[in-house]
């Protein structure tokens, strides 16, 4: 009994330093959230250049298209595929020479020959209406070739 009363303090001892043979407490370190990053969802389209119809010529008392404005009615049937919302008036415009009435329905037929040469390039027909102005809006009052025209305005 006088072993235990000397061993009793010195394992109590010994328990007390060793601990009590339990896995050691690691304290953990609190996780992190990830961070959430909302996905841009935002269509971007690709830029489009601005919006330019040329104007073509004619010849004297003709509404035929020419070999040259079939080229820019080809370039202007590509830049309004590239704007499917814009609808536009093509004017028929014509030199002094003639009478007014005579005008009128020259720059008509010019205006619905540009009309029909878009819509054979795949133009819808619904986007494109025609005017006359005849001799009203000349161009260049001293060169009549300058005048014998159809102009493409946006709506």
């Amino acid at each position: 009994m006088r072993y235990f009363k000397i061993l009793l303090p010195v394992l109590l001892i010994v328990v007390l330093l060793i601990g009590c043979g339990g896995a050691p407490v690691v304290e953990e370190e609190p996780m992190e959230e990830p961070e959430v990053v909302a996905e841009d969802t935002t269509v971007v389209e690709p830029e489009r250049p601005e919006l330019v119809l040329d104007r073509i010529f004619f010849d004297f008392d003709k509404s035929a298209i020419r070999p040259d404005a079939a080229g820019v009615l080809e370039a202007n049937s590509e830049m309004l595929e590239l704007y499917p919302e814009v609808n536009i008036i093509i004017e028929g415009h014509c030199c002094r020479i003639g009478t007014s009435e005579y005008n009128m329905a020259l720059g008509e037929r010019r205006a619905k020959a540009a009309r029909d040469y878009l819509v054979k390039l795949g133009i819808n027909a619904g986007r494109l209406s025609t005017i006359s102005y005849g001799e009203e809006r000349p161009l260049d009052a001293n060169k009549l070739e300058k005048n014998r025209r159809c102009e493409f305005v946006e709506k």
